[in-house]
């Protein structure tokens, strides 16, 4: 865990030498790594606990963002923390609590100068909502960006459609049920 007084990249090499310890007494003890791939029936029991905790996006306007995903996508602010030593704020938003629910978490670097560019390999979130046509009218009203309209998918399937939060990322929406 990320104290106050660390910076994150302080907190990163604590974390990677802790596993490379992990790592270092596994070895020492237990099978060798050989490079040889496991079945997945193997790996389910080293996996049962693990879960997706968040996606970690950067913000250029961290207010505007909580806006957008507290107050048009009906999202929870869950906790917010400043690191002036690293000139960042982290807010974590979702739809439910961190300890069981997958959550966002929004990266603002107080000196960062201008809008993030998205880049070529980030693909979008993905939200399902009961009313698709509703939520995007809605959103629409807000004068948040609808590039992709609801509608069926083009090869067939669920009906989706795309939004853009304050800096450009997309965000599916998919209707539930």
């Amino acid at each position: 865990m990320v104290r106050p007084s660390q910076s994150l990249r302080q907190a990163r090499l604590q974390y990677t030498i802790a596993g490379m310890a992990t790592i270092a007494s596994q070895k020492a003890s237990g099978p060798e790594m050989t490079g040889q791939t496991t079945t997945l029936k193997e790996r389910q029991s080293e996996t049962r606990g693990f879960r997706l905790l968040h996606t970690m996006i950067r913000v250029f306007d961290l207010e505007k963002s909580i806006d957008f995903y507290t107050r048009l996508l009906g999202m929870r602010l869950l906790r917010r923390q400043d690191y002036p030593g690293g000139k960042f704020t982290l807010a974590f938003v979702g739809y439910g609590d961190e300890s069981d629910h997958a959550v966002i978490e929004l990266t603002h670097n107080w000196e960062q100068p201008e809008p993030y560019q998205i880049g070529t390999a980030f693909g979008h979130l993905a939200i399902g909502v009961p009313d698709i046509y509703g939520t995007c009218t809605a959103l629409a009203a807000e004068g948040v960006k609808v590039p992709r309209p609801p509608g069926p998918m083009k090869h067939g399937g669920s009906v989706i459609a795309f939004v853009e939060d304050p800096d450009g990322y997309k965000i599916e929406l998919v209707q539930k049920g």
